[in-house]
């Protein structure tokens, strides 16, 4: 059991953490309740692109769980915040789904249809990436596009399966155009944790991350000063702690050991 008193604020992934498609994982409504019952904050940070914050909100709350906009943060979410902030006149030729473009519009971000004249590539999850997409996105980058990926993650967990996530599309883009990436925006990348900090308004060292992937979320808590809980309930396993030498500070079998 992990005492909860030990963190004043506490972050959770959300696939493969707090849900899996539409079934809430176990121990999840009972842990959040003690939670925000001795006054803990609490934030959802997850890599997803394919849905606003608006839409993980209303996923929450047709699952049960209360949660407020300002305590969500998504990669699609923080991708139009970077570019707001960094590059407010980028073009930008947009790979993903409706939620990443819809994120986008709402910062005031241009987006291109021709490739040749995007400034920037951003490729998030998209599960009608075809061959016309990576044509597209191939020919920016080689006319000068700088390639940036969303978030990190090579696929995504769902019940029973998994399902090919950014970094597959990332990796294609790369290989056609004999680019690379130039920049990370979702977790674990210091740009994701400074943003989260922004909002939380609590130290690093009084966070816990609590999420399922070891090379996003652990690794998250590990580059940037933030305690980790590994939740054996995703994508990741006992065994791939040893494989890939991340290791978290604890391994729960579900959110219920959160609870004293």
């Amino acid at each position: 059991m992990l005492p909860s008193w030990d963190f004043d604020a506490y972050f959770f992934d959300l696939d493969g953490t707090i849900y899996l498609e539409n079934r809430l994982l176990p121990g999840v409504e009972r842990t959040l309740a003690h939670l925000r019952r001795a006054g803990k904050r609490v934030m959802f940070l997850t890599n997803t692109t394919t849905q606003t914050r608006w839409q993980c909100r209303e996923r929450l709350k047709g699952l049960g769980l209360a949660a407020e906009l300002d305590e969500i943060v998504t990669a699609a979410y923080l991708s139009a915040i970077y570019f707001h902030e960094t590059s407010a006149a980028s073009l930008i030729y947009a790979v993903g789904e409706t939620a990443l473009m819809e994120e986008l519009e709402e910062a005031g971000i241009r987006l291109s249809r021709d490739p040749l004249a995007a400034t920037h590539v951003l490729v998030g999850m998209d599960r009608a990436f075809d061959y016309r997409k990576l044509h597209a996105a191939m020919k920016a980058v080689r006319n000068g596009a700088v390639l940036i990926a969303a978030n990190p993650d090579p696929f995504c967990p769902v019940q029973d399966d998994v399902l090919p996530d950014t970094w597959s599309m990332v990796r294609a883009i790369e290989a056609a155009s004999s680019g690379q990436a130039g920049f990370v925006i979702g977790k674990p990348s210091a740009y994701y944790a400074r943003k989260v900090f922004e909002k939380v308004g609590v130290p690093p060292h009084r966070c816990l991350m609590v999420g399922d992937r070891l090379e996003t979320d652990i690794l998250f808590g590990i580059q940037n000063g933030v305690s980790t809980a590994l939740v054996l309930t995703g994508a990741a396993s006992t065994r791939d702690v040893d494989a890939t030498g991340i290791r978290p500070d604890y391994t729960l079998v579900t959110l219920e050991e959160l609870c004293p």
